[in-house]
């Protein structure tokens, strides 16, 4: 294990039971180490575990065998609480659906990690205040979900991911749903917030555009991670 690097995966496997009784192995033995403020992609087809390698190395799920650290920690080894309160310090999520509260504003929605979290009022405010002015949304502050278009949604999703400074981003199809000038616009987003903060990011995506931004580009196929040339890059949906 890297102690420096923020995520370490060692012979990570998840093994599902099918409906047959079955066995449905996912992940095989898979290595992973991301580096401090490094970018990755991680490509394949449909189907291939790319959804349940993001929960694992963020803490949501457990591998059936394997290991994962956190910042050094070892997830097998925490209660779950001390599990949730690892995964909630150190690690932001961005999902292809933005979960925002529908009844809260934006600026209310990018402070709310902060308020649970201790932050006071003030600060949180700020903070989320100069987040949503990074993602373009100055303008925006006071406006519900229902008020703002998909990208721009997306956009106070990437805000809150990164509202408590976490070490590590981990995005799931971030602009799965979104048109092709606005998947670029929020790339921009999302790539210009990372670098400025540090952060390291995982980002799951059948976007060539959106691969081909990142350090480095793995596909996982039938369980295993290889490394990926931006030659090699096509049509990834499958």
């Amino acid at each position: 294990m890297t102690d420096a690097a923020p995520i370490v995966a060692e012979g990570v496997e998840r093994t599902f039971r099918g409906a047959t009784g079955n066995e449905i192995h996912v992940l095989r033995g898979l290595d992973l180490s991301v580096e401090a403020g490094e970018t990755i992609a991680v490509v394949g087809p449909s189907g291939a575990g790319k959804s349940t390698l993001l929960h694992i190395l963020g803490g949501l799920d457990l591998p059936t065998a394997g290991s994962v650290w956190l910042g050094g920690r070892d997830l097998a080894s925490l209660a779950d609480a001390d599990l949730a309160a690892l995964r909630n310090r150190y690690v932001g999520f961005v999902f292809q659906f933005h979960h925002l509260l529908r009844d809260f504003t934006a600026l209310e929605n990018v402070m709310m990690p902060l308020r649970i979290g201790g932050v006071a009022e003030a600060a949180a405010e700020q903070r989320a205040r100069a987040l949503l002015e990074q993602v373009g949304l100055a303008e925006r502050l006071y406006h519900r979900p229902s008020k703002l278009s998909g990208g721009e949604q997306q956009r106070v999703a990437v805000a809150r991911a990164l509202a408590a400074e976490p070490p590590v981003l981990l995005a799931d199809e971030p602009s799965g749903n979104l048109d092709i000038d606005t998947s670029e616009r929020l790339h921009d987003a999302l790539f210009d917030l990372v670098r400025r903060h540090g952060t390291a990011l995982v980002v799951v995506t059948h976007n060539p555009s959106l691969a081909r931004r990142t350090d480095r580009i793995l596909s996982l196929d039938g369980g295993i991670l290889r490394p990926v040339d931006r030659a090699e890059l096509r049509d990834l949906r499958g």
